[in-house]
């Protein structure tokens, strides 16, 4: 069974091919020559379960009520934190362009709902599930991250299982751009 310990984790990015090199589009629309596949992590059910392994046990102390993330990429990871947890596990999707709980989902006052996310570059997908988190009155207790790319304050406690910071830089602040370089976007937030 694979450890999540930092130096396994990062290990484990390079061993899956999750660590890319190149010219990137970020779902956040910054441009980076790095990007972190985070699907190369997900397809990996042991790799998963050690991941959400320690988040669960970080955040057992908060004790969390249920487990809420955002689509696409964190339903895997909320699902098997909230498996560990004992709790159930909701996904907050768009509706429209407006983030919002679909499916019946349904959190109440009185929850206690741990947020978790694979990677985290602006947090804006973090925070978009903590308004949704707030706007049902239940109390966000954690955000638990596999990978921090970038350094976002969520005003609750946040663990993340590797910081990894990579540069990213404005589209027309970009050197890769100004260099003419092509781009690929691999992001999944579209607008």
């Amino acid at each position: 069974m694979p450890s999540a310990s930092n130096v396994d984790l990062a290990a484990a990015l390079q061993q899956r091919g999750a660590l890319l090199e190149g010219h990137f589009r970020l779902s956040s629309g910054r441009h980076s020559n790095r990007f972190i596949q985070k699907f190369r992590i997900l397809e990996s059910p042991p790799l998963v379960e050690a991941i959400a392994r320690e988040i669960a046990a970080h955040f057992a102390d908060a004790k969390p009520t249920i487990v809420v993330s955002a689509a696409v990429g964190g339903i895997v990871l909320g699902y098997e934190v909230a498996r560990q947890l004992g709790t159930d596990a909701i996904f907050v999707e768009k509706e429209n362009g407006v983030p919002k709980l679909r499916r019946s989902f349904h959190l109440a006052p009185g929850d206690r709902a741990l947020v978790v996310e694979d990677v985290v570059t602006t947090g804006l997908s973090v925070r978009e599930v903590l308004d949704v988190v707030r706007e049902h009155g239940a109390d966000p207790v954690g955000v638990g991250v596999i990978v921090e790319r970038g350094n976002a304050d969520f005003g609750v406690p946040t663990f993340a299982l590797l910081k990894m910071p990579i540069v990213s830089y404005e589209a027309s602040a970009c050197p890769q751009c100004i260099a003419g370089e092509p781009i690929t976007d691999p992001g999944s937030r579209r607008n």
